[in-house]
């Protein structure tokens, strides 16, 4: 009974002691509060945090949000790696998401930790929030009375064994930047940029098209995509070759033939945003030239119907005495080319420039070269191979017992596929579509062989019509000779 008598006195001893030293440590706290100034406290914080780092083991890299008025993007590049690698059983947990087409996106709440392994080197993270003045008028609204407003500060904080910190420098943070990158290139939504007088204005494009979906020749198709793949790859090969790092497509062929979905498959292929140029909106040349200046870098320029968007003043026009003065700076051939393929052109990088035309032969021979336009993509009318990846889209079939009898029709007739497409999409019943198909099919024939019945019937009445006309001319009282000898 004694010893426990005993032990309640030393526990009680124990906790007066320890409810005295927290006291006096909170009063020397409120003391060096009031009267040690901020700048003061911060150097022996920072001396004591100094002292306890030499003595440890551990390394810290500490990653804020922002270097200044800029955003640090190591952090953005933190947080998007990390979201990828949380626990979601971790007891407090950050999910947000800011695009309804975009998935949940997880992430650490504050003062939480994380651990993640990089080439067998075990990293503990730690998401840190603190509260830091920032000069300002004061308006009572959560800013002290000397004027200064409280601003939060959030820090990822990286820890790790000092015998790993060249790997976690050199290694682990790079590999973190390239993770991120190709992470937000395969998240990020693609934008579609109009321009109206100078400026660029931007949409999301959601355009679904991809190069599975493209009802075009396979061969065509892959040679396009292997085209793109070697472009991407070959920004020190035109640097050694002293050309600006971009390419030109030219796509042409009749309309409906899928040259818009090529654009939007091939935006989406590369993750390259749109900018969609309407010439009739552009007066002048140096309004070109400031277009192309706010571009980023990849991305898509596209010169949609470039035969009657704008009727081009020619170079050879130019010279004319008849030509106002006010004309002079107006968008010519030559300014176009300029943009093009010229000084201009060099501004940006990795950059593909695309021409549509539903008429190539009405296109200027100096646009079509290559250097400008360096590959030239002829979209046609609907083959078999096309109608199969299209009834695969429409109605998800590979075969059918109507297939051999629609693609005999179809290599009869001239048809684009956007009218096979529309044709399709009229019926859920494949069976009842693919019918119609035919009917549709037969009825485009029937048409052609009635109109060259009907030209045939025309060219046959004008040769009678000639032939009579001739008879009419021969006067009355004379006799052909052959009637003369009866």
């Amino acid at each position: 009974m004694a010893s426990y008598d005993k032990t309640i006195e030393s526990y009680k001893r124990a906790v007066t002691t320890a409810a005295s030293l927290a006291a006096s440590a909170m009063l020397v706290r409120g003391v060096v509060n009031e009267l040690v100034p901020y700048e003061v406290r911060d150097l022996l914080f920072s001396g004591l945090g100094y002292l306890r780092s030499r003595m440890s083991s551990q390394h810290t890299v500490i990653i804020e949000e922002t270097e200044g008025w800029a955003n640090n993007q190591l952090y953005d590049a933190v947080r998007a790696y990390l979201a990828t690698r949380i626990n979601t059983d971790m007891q407090r947990l950050r999910v947000s998401r800011v695009d309804e087409t975009k998935s949940l996106m997880f992430s650490m709440e504050e003062g939480e930790e994380m651990s993640d392994v990089h080439d067998g080197t075990e990293f503990k993270w730690r998401l840190v929030c603190r509260d830091t003045c920032s000069g300002g008028n004061s308006n009572g609204n959560g800013r002290g009375g000397n004027g200064n407003y409280k601003v939060e500060v959030r820090s990822f904080e990286m820890n790790f064994h000092k015998k790993h910190k060249d790997k976690a420098l050199n290694s682990y943070l790079p590999h973190i930047l390239a993770t991120a990158k190709k992470i937000k290139e395969l998240d990020r939504t693609l934008k579609i940029y109009m321009n109206e007088g100078e400026s660029w204005f931007a949409i999301d494009l959601h355009h679904p098209s991809t190069f599975s979906t493209l009802a075009m020749d396979h061969k065509l198709k892959q040679s396009v995509m292997d085209d793109l793949e070697r472009f991407v790859k070959r920004k020190e090969y035109y640097k050694k070759i002293g050309k600006a790092w971009k390419r030109g497509y030219l796509l042409y062929g009749p309309p409906g033939t899928g040259k818009s979905s090529l654009i939007a498959a091939m935006a989406n292929y590369l993750k390259f945003d749109v900018y969609d140029l309407e010439l009739t909106e552009v007066n002048w040349n140096s309004t070109l030239r400031r277009l192309l200046i706010g571009m980023t870098n990849k991305s898509i320029l596209v010169i949609e119907d470039i035969d009657c968007t704008v009727e081009l003043q020619q170079r050879e026009e130019g010279k004319e005495s008849s030509k106002s003065n006010s004309s002079e700076d107006k968008v010519t051939l030559s300014g176009l080319l300029n943009f093009v393929d010229g000084l201009w052109s060099t501004s940006g990088e990795e950059r593909i420039i695309v021409f549509t035309t539903n008429y190539k032969e009405r296109l200027d021979p100096a646009l079509l070269r290559p250097g400008r336009m360096d590959m030239h993509v002829h979209m046609d009318y609907c083959c078999p191979e096309s109608f199969r990846i299209l009834s695969s889209n429409y109605h998800s079939i590979n075969n059918h017992t109507t297939y051999p009898e629609i693609e005999e029709l179809i290599k009869e007739v001239m048809v684009t596929p956007a009218e096979v497409a529309e044709v399709l999409m009229r019926n859920d019943d494949t069976d009842v579509a693919l019918e119609g198909l035919i009917q549709f099919l037969k009825r485009k024939k029937d048409a052609k062989e009635g109109k060259a019945e009907n030209v045939e019937h025309v060219v046959k009445k004008e040769e009678k019509e000639k032939e009579t006309m001739t008879k009419s001319d021969v006067p009355e009282n004379q006799v052909p000779q052959d009637a003369s000898k009866e």
